[in-house]
């Protein structure tokens, strides 16, 4: 009996469009004699839909929603129904629904806020229902790059210098957060929207004067920036890890390689040059990367340790940044749904992207059966006590 399979990607986000690739690469991956494969598309409204059109990439060039078929996602007994939306809003939590599938599990394929940072994953554990990114906790973490340095600080994770403004305080106290800046990072800097992925919003500042335009961008696109030091002399590696639990498996390393001798891969380079639709597969990189030995040991111990004390599952993309001048290894960020599910980083060590689809779907019905182990109710008699206006009624509405 095959596994229904729904791939969910679109959603409100700046990185709509990447997930759109990297949702159709993951569907089309899927093996067709174990799995049924339900594309969901999540439109730039939030509004959502099924159909076989949403298989075709240039479908969306010009997105008719009236080719495709308009769904309301429900849960129920741990499956993701996807029931057809009523044009009679008076219906919407009547009777007569009318179902038009039922998902097994879910493949959550979005990047960027509404869908990589724990709303969707939010979501499905309300409805009980498997999926294969990492959870709430990991997805929030890793989407907010302040909150997510400051918990690789405190694992004692090396990281570069940096501090963080809001846009209200770049708004009212502008003197103030340069002064900070300048003290605490010191140019050149990078100032990068904290919830953004695919280089969206990043810039580079050497200057005064090049900082105020790079935070001007950056809170444009979201409430809360990270400033972090620059470094001049880079390198940057990648290295990605998958699994459930105890269970930690780690790719091949890449070095992604820059044109014009850019020290950062922006939106461009990373999707635009010569993709022909690609995603982060068509980029250019050097795997494995071109670096030592010992440091190759170093990047694939921190990025299984780093997998493990946010506690993901599912495939995420740790990247790494390596000053050659000081000879010293940080660690960037966590992808927690990287770009075309760093597919390209497993297959030299022998796993193809059909087989990472099997392991991501066995890691999320292991993490889901983990889950529904533990216990969910705690018998008390709270309500009978109110029910019957006794004194211990009074009571416990006090304590609590």
């Amino acid at each position: 009996m095959k596994t229904n399979l729904g791939v969910i990607f679109g959603s409100r986000t700046c990185e709509h469009d990447v997930s759109i690739i990297t949702g159709l690469q993951a569907a089309m991956a899927a093996d067709p004699a174990q799995y049924d494969v339900t594309r969901i598309y999540i439109s730039r409204e939030g509004d959502w839909y099924i159909g076989e059109k949403l298989s075709d990439m240039t479908f969306f060039l010009n997105f008719d929603p009236a080719q495709v078929t308009h769904v309301l996602p429900v849960g129920e007994k741990g499956k993701l129904l996807l029931l057809k939306y009523p044009t009679d809003k008076k219906r919407l939590f009547g009777g007569g629904r009318t179902v038009l599938c039922s998902i097994d599990v879910v493949l959550p394929a979005l990047h960027g806020l509404n869908g990589e940072d724990g709303t969707l994953q939010g979501m499905l554990e309300l409805m009980n229902v498997p999926y294969t990114s990492s959870g709430v906790m990991g997805s929030a973490v890793g989407m907010d790059k302040i909150t997510m340095k400051q918990l690789f600080r405190g694992c004692g994770f090396p990281t570069l210098p940096d501090t963080w403004a809001e846009r209200a305080e770049w708004e009212n106290s502008r003197d103030a957060v340069i002064a900070r800046a300048e003290a605490r990072v010191g140019y050149p800097m990078f100032v990068k929207p904290a919830n953004l992925g695919s280089s969206i919003g990043i810039s580079r500042a050497d200057d005064r004067e090049g900082f105020v335009r790079a935070m001007d961008v950056a809170v444009s696109y979201d409430r809360r920036v990270l400033i972090e030091k620059g470094v001049t002399e880079i390198e940057e590696v990648n290295c990605s890890a998958m699994g459930y639990a105890g269970d930690v498996r780690v790719s091949e390393t890449e070095m992604p390689i820059r044109w014009d001798d850019k020290e950062l891969l922006d939106f461009s380079e990373k999707y635009l040059r010569g993709q022909g639709g690609k995603g982060m597969s068509g980029l250019n990189r050097r795997i494995p990367a071109p670096v030592s030995d010992d440091r190759i040991k170093e990047i694939k111990r921190l990025t299984a340790e780093v997998f493990r004390e946010m506690d993901c599952r599912g495939v995420v993309r740790i990247d790494f940044i390596i000053d050659k001048a000081a000879d010293k290894l940080y660690l960037g960020e966590i992808n927690i749904i990287p770009g075309s599910l760093a597919f390209y980083l497993w297959e030299p060590v022998g796993v193809s992207f059909k087989q990472l689809i099997d392991a991501m779907v066995s890691d999320a019905f292991k993490a889901w059966t983990d889950k529904n182990r533990s216990v969910f109710s705690y018998d008390s008699n709270i309500l009978s006590a109110v029910r019957s206006g006794t004194k211990a009624a009074k009571t416990a509405g006090e304590k609590k």
